[in-house]
């Protein structure tokens, strides 16, 4: 018998990524007696051929929304990494009956009012000069962090896709006000030089609303590093 009750755990994934990169986490989960649910965003993973220049920010919460309503599920363990936390902000502003928990791993935090461009003012320019270099609306993925694995950076480099520029420049809506529900972040401390979510680990630290933790790996820990990550994951959760 488990130790710990049953937990439902719903990926809202990051940028160029889909459900698929999270592949290594469900054998752990399934082991722990957990349910893990990693839904692909429209337009990214199986769903690339959807992909066009209107999709956004709210597509995406949109996307995650739908999951919940026809899984009918509740009691949610909500986890947002790196561009996914703007899409978990707003899936958890829109659905707090449904979402006990909300884990932040090495991701945007924004507030009401908020574009992912608006926080990583740094990374505008190129992002926008990117998506006008291309058909006007799409941007490549970033580089894969140094100490990827080959097999894994292979793995990587074949799936994932460009991201519609919408999705880093619309501004999220809070609807319900701020949010009031557990927050964690896990902060990965193997940072590139930018260090772009530095700022936030600062901030929830700072805060005692927030819980802190820190995991040595990079910014994918689901790829790079997914018994760690596991174990954190069970203890926040626990």
């Amino acid at each position: 018998m488990n130790a710990t009750p049953s937990k439902t755990f719903l990926v809202c994934h990051g940028a160029w990524s889909a459900g698929w990169a999270w592949k290594k986490m469900h054998p752990l989960m399934q082991a722990a007696g957990h349910r893990l649910i990693t839904p692909s965003y429209t337009g990214l993973g199986e769903r690339a051929h959807l992909a066009h220049q209107a999709i956004d920010l709210n597509s995406h919460i949109e996307d995650m929304l739908a999951v919940i309503k026809y899984e009918d599920l509740r009691d949610i363990v909500l986890i947002g990494h790196s561009y996914g936390g703007m899409v978990a902000t707003g899936v958890a502003d829109r659905a707090r009956d449904k979402v006990r928990q909300l884990i932040y791993i090495d991701a945007f935090v924004p507030e009401g009012g908020q574009s992912l461009l608006d926080l990583n003012e740094a990374a505008r320019a190129r992002m926008q000069e990117l998506a006008k270099s291309g058909d006007g609306w799409r941007v490549p993925p970033n580089p894969t962090p140094p100490d990827t694995a080959p097999a894994d950076v292979e793995w990587l480099s074949t799936r994932r896709v460009d991201m519609p520029i919408k999705c880093f420049e619309t501004k999220l809506k809070l609807q319900g006000g701020p949010l009031t529900l557990p927050r964690s972040y896990i902060y990965a401390t193997r940072i590139t030089p930018a260090d772009t979510f530095g700022p936030f680990a600062r901030m929830t630290k700072a805060d005692a609303a927030w819980s802190y933790y820190e995991i040595d790996a990079s910014h994918s820990p689901n790829v790079t590093a997914p018994e760690a990550l596991m174990t954190l994951l069970q203890k926040i959760a626990g």
